[in-house]
């Protein structure tokens, strides 16, 4: 029991795995970030695309 006791306080105390899961937490969030940007970004630049097409006088 009291060796079971030790244990569990020495992994409560264990912070080695807490930089892990910031840095998984923070590339998530730059992920999420990169694809919110893509999706509000790729509508824009393919309308001004297709705008430029239908500007653009067409080559014989």
């Amino acid at each position: 029991m009291q060796r079971r006791d030790t244990l569990w306080k020495s992994f409560r105390r264990d912070e080695r795995g807490v930089t892990a899961i910031e840095y998984a937490l923070l590339g998530a969030l730059i992920a999420m970030v990169i694809v919110g940007a893509v999706s509000l970004l790729g509508t824009q630049v393919r309308a001004l695309y297709e705008l430029v097409v239908a500007v653009m006088p067409t080559t014989p």
